[in-house]
């Protein structure tokens, strides 16, 4: 699982990719604690953008942020989320914590063959 993480004036973004799991959601909450604790940002983004498998670590790391963010002053934003993934959050109720938004729908592309 990679984490890169940006600012944009008080706004920092965290941009996860790769699988959230288990094994390597504690390195993730480690690495935007340890930012959002140095940084001091007035709104906080989740981006799951390039996450491709979630467990229910998500719904923690979520649940984590939002409550270290919260003492911070910080408000938080999670973004990009996988119709499953979004599904998730607002079955667990951290549409009540954080704005939560689905990733735009890719569309298909249209495929042609020609028969000869």
């Amino acid at each position: 699982m990679q984490t890169n993480i940006t600012t944009d004036g008080r706004v920092m973004t965290a941009y996860l990719s790769g699988e959230l799991d288990h094994h390597n959601a504690p390195a993730v909450r480690e690495k935007i604690d340890a930012f959002a604790v140095g940084f001091c940002p007035a709104h906080a983004i989740l981006d799951f953008g390039g996450v491709t498998f979630m467990d229910s670590s998500g719904v923690g790391l979520v649940m984590g942020r939002y409550k270290l963010l919260a003492e911070l002053s910080c408000t938080l934003e999670v973004r990009n989320l996988s119709p499953h993934a979004y599904k998730v959050m607002r079955l667990a109720k951290l549409d009540k914590l954080a704005a939560l938004s689905r990733a735009p729908e890719q569309k298909e592309e249209k495929h042609h063959e020609t028969l000869q």
